[in-house]
């Protein structure tokens, strides 16, 4: 499944890639990718990595951003367990507190 994204006037492509269990982006010749586990149309996000100098030109926001919205237009609930995620949800609460299953609070 891909998922392309008009962010800032830049396409960003996003890849799940089934095998692997990530979420692919590729960007400037290099991988940025979100580890998932699914169980029972529950999605873990539990890694991401990315390089510095793409997470100064914005790429995590826009790449965590990305994923969501496709999570979310499949309605599966989210459990962030990395970091970056939680955090991003964290800010936007108004947007992605719905895809948190219940009990979850961050």
């Amino acid at each position: 499944m891909i998922l392309r994204t008009k962010m800032m006037e830049e396409l960003l492509e996003i890849k799940k890639n089934e095998f692997l269990r990530q979420f692919e982006a590729l960007v400037d010749n290099e991988l940025i990718t979100i580890e998932f586990a699914e169980q029972e149309r529950k999605m873990f996000l539990t890694k991401m990595v990315i390089s510095d100098h793409l997470i100064e030109d914005g790429y995590k926001e826009k790449m965590i951003k990305s994923v969501l919205d496709l999570l979310k237009e499949e309605e599966v609930k989210v459990v962030p367990t990395c970091k970056e995620v939680k955090s991003f949800i964290r800010r936007n609460k108004f947007l992605y507190q719905s895809m948190l299953p219940v009990g979850i609070a961050l």
